[in-house]
């Protein structure tokens, strides 16, 4: 996840000192302590995740969780791998990914059921769908899987790349632009600069991985109550903070002073109006499930594009027992 906003040098120290006094406090309260690993600064994107702090849903599972946003240059999947946090954020690909290359990672539950990024053009661009990329130039993270896919699946032979930053200006600048984004982000500021935008999710390609909380196979293993009972708490989170953001939000404030309410109303009926977490079920009862089928498909695609780099039993990657 990210903002077009850097997080202030100062509320990041802040943010990190908290880590060791939580986990003081939880040897004190009997609780059990667990290390949550962001892919990012504190957004609404992680907004189940703080309501659940809030709201006492971990405490009321055993369990004394620390939130911790992802330094600097950090990597979550090393980051979990080395056992410097119990769980992190990712996606499934990812997960496939990494574990192709030897990071024994396995995904516990999914954390949104479709990713929400997309492309992003303006009202009047000729770009409709994705097959109308070819002969343009995109800015996208450099090595993005979905954009191999999507010239692989619409036979695009003249796409060329360049790399995405954390700002709009360039794409404001430019009626021809096309740029990667967050539904749940980009489109705001775009909005805020009075842009008429459309958005092209990358799920709407058919690459649609999970977002998705992951910990090692040997951490899984060893301690499979614990994460049961963080994914319950987790997913009873979700489900309270599509229904009511509002404390959260006010939460997060204080932890990432660059964001701004407008901006986190924004996110949290983007996340609930496109179904990101919940999926098609709008009861919520799907919320961080994760099916046989769909590991099996981002398997499939990641390993026809030649993505993953040895040999991998699928199956091992993700475990349903977590989310139920």
């Amino acid at each position: 996840m990210k903002s077009i906003r850097i997080l202030p040098l100062a509320a990041f120290i802040a943010l990190s000192s908290l880590v060791g006094c939580r986990a003081h406090n939880a040897a004190v309260s009997g609780l059990t302590p667990v290390r949550l690993q962001l892919d990012w600064y504190p957004q609404p994107e992680h907004g189940g995740f703080y309501t659940a702090l809030l709201q006492g849903f971990y405490k009321a599972e055993g369990l004394d969780v620390t939130v911790m946003p992802l330094p600097q240059y950090g990597s979550v999947a090393q980051l979990v791998a080395t056992g410097k946090t119990d769980i992190g954020l990712g996606s499934s690909d990812q997960i496939l990914e990494w574990d192709s290359n030897e990071l024994p990672l396995v995904a516990v539950a999914a954390t949104m059921q479709h990713d929400p990024q997309a492309i992003m053009v303006h009202a009047s661009s000729p770009v409709h769908d994705f097959k109308d990329l070819e002969g343009r130039t995109i800015a996208a993270q450099t090595g993005a899987t979905w954009l191999k896919f999507v010239t692989s699946r619409y036979n695009l032979h003249q796409v060329k790349q360049i790399p995405s930053t954390l700002s709009i200006a360039n794409f404001l600048a430019n009626p021809n632009y096309v740029q990667q984004i967050f539904i749940t982000s980009e489109p705001f500021f775009a909005k805020q600069a009075r842009a008429d935008v459309r958005t092209i999710p990358i799920s709407s390609s058919g690459y649609d991985p999970y977002r998705v909380q992951f910990s090692t196979r040997d951490f899984a293993t060893q301690h499979a109550g614990v994460l049961r009972r963080f994914v319950r708490a987790s997913i009873r989170g979700w489900q309270e903070y599509l229904r009511n953001p509002g404390p959260t939000n006010e939460y997060l404030l204080k932890l990432n002073p660059a964001l701004n309410p407008a901006q986190e109303a924004y996110t949290a009926k983007a996340l609930r109006d496109g179904g990101f977490v919940t999926g098609d079920d709008a009861t919520g009862g799907q919320t961080g499930h994760m099916t046989t089928a769909r590991w099996q498909a981002s398997y499939d695609q990641l390993k026809s594009l030649g993505i993953l780099h040895g040999p991998l039993d699928p199956a091992t990657a993700y475990s349903l027992q977590f989310a139920q």
